[in-house]
């Protein structure tokens, strides 16, 4: 639920003190741009961890000129009570760039041990539920890296294939129940012969799977549901050396 909170002079303290926060101070008469209200109210909706606030500068005269507004609507980024960044006019094209440095000012305030864990998290791809189709322009990207941190199964198919076909629902069932576990890719090897060439595929559908950098199974041909749970379950729990994980 969006939270947008109204600032005034004597509650300015108790919603903001040293928390991040994006505040905007217009008095509706200066022209804001509608497209930046629309992005604000967005990420106010979006954004956990930064509070969210507005001022009125026509009747909140004091806090208005703690941040020298100027009759100009005014974006303030403020951490810790220091102003990280300020725009007179913003755009909606501001509020990425805001939003990251508040985000980063409260990553390098946490302990050493939270901060790793966040960055790791946040370097980590996406989980993702239903299979992703992957070419020769991103395949190390999006399988080979990408099994650092999950292992990868990748499908090599064709439209043309009949097991392919067989094959495609089972994947999608299974990408979904291990989100986050495995993840799913597709390969088409017509319209990518340059990993066709790479992996010597000659039958299809061929299953691969990647962990850790490494490629641990491969074969061609359709496997049956379980055959697919099996495989995943012992690439989910097999445990690789980080001496012989391959470098990114």
């Amino acid at each position: 639920m969006m939270s947008i909170q109204t600032l005034t002079d004597s509650n300015f303290k108790a919603y903001i003190g040293d928390a991040a926060a994006l505040i905007l101070i217009s008095d509706g008469a200066d022209k804001l741009r509608s497209d930046f209200k629309t992005a604000f109210d967005k990420a106010a909706d979006e954004e956990a961890g930064i509070v969210f606030g507005r001022v009125d500068p026509s009747v909140f005269t004091k806090l208005a000129g703690r941040f020298d507004y100027q009759n100009r609507s005014l974006l303030i980024g403020l951490y810790r009570g220091e102003v990280r960044f300020r725009r007179s006019r913003p755009w909606a094209s501001d509020l990425p760039d805001t939003i990251s440095q508040l985000k980063d000012a409260i990553t390098a305030d946490l302990p050493p041990e939270e901060r790793e864990a966040l960055i790791e998290k946040e370097a980590a791809p996406p989980a993702l539920d239903k299979p992703l189709d992957v070419t020769d322009a991103n395949f190390e990207q999006e399988a080979i890296l990408a099994s650092h941190e999950l292992p990868v199964l990748v499908d090599f198919w064709a439209e043309w294939c009949g097991p392919c076909r067989q094959v495609s629902p089972i994947l999608e069932k299974l990408a979904g129940e291990y989100a986050g576990q495995i993840r799913v890719v597709k390969v088409d090897t017509d319209a990518n012969p340059g990993l066709s060439q790479a992996f010597q595929i000659r039958s299809i559908p061929t299953i691969a799977v990647f962990k850790a950098g490494k490629l641990i199974f491969m074969q061609p041909g359709a496997l049956p549901e379980p055959s697919f749970r099996e495989l995943i379950k012992q690439a989910i729990e097999l445990e690789i050396p980080a001496d012989e994980a391959a470098s990114a």
